[in-house]
């Protein structure tokens, strides 16, 4: 997914909570799937921005280019301007845009038919 053109909220904003009970039926799996989904979005986004710096990154640095390597700069200006996983997770989980499923629940239907 292309997290540069997801349109969110860039700063927390208050939600109604019975949204979060719709899919999942408890407020406690919503939060998981949140958690987990937001940490998948930050790992991504982490290893797309070490790529892109690398790109410019010289094998000798001196002190002087650490400090000004401008295209690094910007990059990283970029990405901290982009909405926040935690964010970014929330918006999908809302539109329904997250695919997940229950280990657990699927066990206890198996045990239910047997």
């Amino acid at each position: 997914m292309d997290y540069k053109k997801v349109k969110t909220e860039t700063t927390a904003v208050t939600r109604d909570k019975h949204r979060f009970y719709e899919q999942t039926g408890n407020i406690y799996k919503s939060v998981s799937v949140l958690s987990k989904r937001a940490n998948q979005i930050g790992l991504e986004m982490k290893e797309e921005l070490n790529r892109k710096i690398a790109e410019f990154a010289t094998p000798t640095d001196n002190l002087e280019e650490i400090f000004e390597n401008r295209e690094q700069i910007e990059i990283a200006r970029f990405y901290e301007h982009l909405p926040k996983p935690t964010l970014i997770s929330i918006h999908e989980f809302l539109n329904s845009q997250i695919y997940f499923r229950d280990p657990h629940e699927e066990l206890e239907e198996e045990a239910k038919e047997q």
